[in-house]
């Protein structure tokens, strides 16, 4: 059925970007509106396929001072809830104890008033966009909720548009980078995790207040590599049943890798994208790690 699904049919568009229907309907975008935010919640923000299970799987672990069970006996949707997302109403997030862990895929545009009000401290994380789209494009072909990708130039010329998923990479990136009150986000790489997580760790631990030993800091950053995190059942999406992520078409952890975009592609594609990108992001001053690299 939903090989001809339409985004019509599949999304709604909400304060300019679709959304798939299935994961936030209206009651649920209006419950993340209304939501008062304390100023010592901690939210994980990104534009999706770019880190935010493995952030999901770091944080807690950082915040609990290496409190393993947490990972290990509680899905990370529920541990570090999406708060757009259906399950956040049903979750009690206003009796959590501080500090509280959320995750958003909003535009910095789209954040509840609350946001802006109660200053919560913000841990965005980006990727190297070639990598979100080749990843984008095995989710959507193995997610019943999201339109089919069709070919490679197809969502191509979607992804470019911003006619995907929570809108244009471009604008999402430049919207969190613009933000006010810097001093409360920690802005990261996928790519700088990947080169060394143990770095990544420390900064986390740092930037939510914690003083935690290097000992912990390793076990931490072991736990939270890759391959770990695949055999995790809390943290690798095998709870969610097939006729919503079928991992057998692709898994949702597929490779986490960098880079992983030059074995899909062609060089005419890798062109426009690098003729957008330029275009797109011409004015902003941000160091990124896969400009210098050029990975």
């Amino acid at each position: 059925l939903s090989e001809v699904m339409t985004e019509k049919e599949l999304y709604s568009v909400y304060k300019g970007v679709y959304v798939p229907k299935l994961l936030h309907p209206t009651e649920s975008l209006k419950y993340a509106e209304d939501f008062t935010f304390r100023s010592d919640d901690i939210i994980i923000v990104t534009y999706p396929k770019s880190g935010t299970t493995w952030m999901q799987e770091i944080l807690p672990l950082v915040v609990s001072e290496g409190d393993f069970t947490v990972v290990q006996s509680v899905p990370n949707w529920d541990r570090v809830p999406w708060l757009e997302e259906h399950r956040a109403m049903v979750l009690n997030l206003e009796n959590r104890p501080s500090p509280r862990m959320f995750a958003t895929h909003f535009h910095y545009s789209m954040m509840p008033q609350s946001y802006f009000q109660n200053k919560p401290k913000v841990i965005y994380v980006m990727r190297n966009p070639k990598d979100v789209f080749t990843s984008s494009y095995h989710y959507y072909g193995m997610a019943s909720y999201l339109v089919k990708p069709g070919t490679w130039d197809e969502f191509l010329t979607k992804f470019l548009d911003g006619k995907v998923m929570f809108g244009s990479w471009f604008d999402h990136v430049k919207g969190w980078l613009n933000a006010e009150a810097k001093d409360r986000i920690l802005y990261m790489t996928y790519e700088e995790m990947i080169w060394d997580l143990k770095d990544s760790v420390s900064k986390i631990s740092d930037f939510v207040g914690k003083s935690l030993s290097t000992e912990l800091i390793e076990k931490i950053a072991d736990h939270c590599t890759f391959k770990n995190m695949k055999q995790n059942k809390m943290s690798n999406y095998s709870l969610v049943p097939e006729e919503f992520m079928n991992q057998k078409k692709s898994e949702f952890l597929r490779k986490g890798i960098c880079g992983d975009w030059k074995n899909y592609f062609t060089v005419a594609q890798a062109e426009l994208f690098d003729f957008v990108y330029k275009d797109k992001m011409k004015d902003v001053n941000f160091k990124f790690m896969w400009d210098e690299n050029n990975n």
